[in-house]
């Protein structure tokens, strides 16, 4: 499967398995950013690592933190490799964009229809600089 995205924050391309998280999450308690891991127990991704992963992301669930959190990831280079949101969370992004900002190595956020993430469950997917999504094969 091929689809091409609108870019919300540019940053490396990136290629990992995919992780389509089944139900919005909080950066903010819901992911430890020093391993990547989520740890919130009530979400049904509980204990998968995001770290390396491309990220399909439904929607999240707000803190004024959640930018913080993602900076961290990727200082930690505990990021995922890719995002893919649904719904674009400009404080979420924000954490990639202070990132780049202070020269650190960001991966690319992009926007893709809810309807099409089923499409890359338990496989792997590539995201071009450009906003380019394939299946990884």
């Amino acid at each position: 499967m091929n689809s091409a995205a609108e870019i919300l924050v540019p940053g490396k391309a990136g290629e990992g398995e995919a992780l389509v998280l089944t139900a919005p999450i909080s950066f903010w308690g819901g992911v430890d950013p020093k391993t990547g891991r989520i740890a919130d127990v009530r979400h049904p991704q509980h204990g998968e690592v995001i770290a390396g992963r491309v990220l399909f992301l439904p929607s999240t669930i707000g803190s004024s933190s959640a930018s913080a959190v993602l900076m961290e990831l990727v200082y930690n280079g505990r990021a995922p490799v890719a995002l893919l949101l649904h719904e674009p969370d400009a404080i979420l992004l924000l954490g990639l964009i202070v990132a780049r900002e202070m020269g650190w190595q960001t991966p690319i956020a992009v926007r893709l229809d809810r309807g099409a993430f089923d499409a890359y469950r338990g496989g792997a997917a590539t995201v071009t600089a450009d906003g380019a999504i394939t299946m990884a094969v």
